[in-house]
Order: structure tokens, then sequence, then C-alpha cells
């Protein structure tokens, strides 16, 4: 778990709030702990969310998870379909395609 967002948003908003050093504290705490949480990072950042999975996932659960999703986005299941639905499909199988490909390569480091 990460904490040090949470400890440099108290000591800052304290700082700025000279006036009112508690309230300070207490925003400091929540943009600290947002920021900890990845709040604002998009999902295409976190490549596990894009499965629809959290980092502690197992290989198993990872390989049914893009099995699950590529089997739904790919696109020759859509080949029927209109066009902008065909693009949209292929869009989501390349990003799927992508997060796969950069959890391989993360779990490889390790």
């Amino acid at each position: 778990m990460r904490w040090y967002g949470k400890l440099l948003g108290a000591f800052a908003g304290a700082a700025l709030m000279r006036g009112n050093p508690l309230l300070g504290l207490m925003i400091g705490l929540l943009l600290g702990h947002a920021l900890d949480q990845d709040w604002f990072k998009s999902p295409r950042d976190n490549p596990y969310r894009v499965l629809g999975l959290t980092d502690e996932a197992t290989d198993a659960e990872i390989d049914l998870a893009y099995r699950r999703l590529i089997s739904q986005y790919h696109p020759d299941r859509l080949a029927g379909a209109a066009t902008e639905l065909q693009r949209q499909a292929e869009a989501r199988a390349r990003e799927i395609n992508g997060a796969y490909d950069r959890i391989q390569a993360l779990r490889k480091r390790r």
C-alpha cells in the first residue's frame, strides 16, 4: 500500500492553509489518498483495469479474462455488423491485446 501521497498531501495542506491547518490537513490527506489510489489515472494507464482485474490476479485469471474479452471484441465476430461497430471492436481488441502484452512483460520482470 502506498502512503507517501497522504503524508506529502497532509504536510502541504497544513502549510498552505496556515489560517486553518486542520482543514488543510484534511484536504491534503484526501488529495494524497486520491493520488495513492490512482484516481486521476486513465484505465489505459493500468493494463489490469483494461482486463477488469487487479494486480493481485493470478496468471490463470489473467489468461481467462483475456480470452473472454478478446473473444467478445474480436473483429471477426462482428464481420456483418456496421462499420462503426467494427472499428470500435478493432480498437477495443487492440487495447486488450496491448494490455495483455504489457502484463506479460511486467510479470517476466518479476
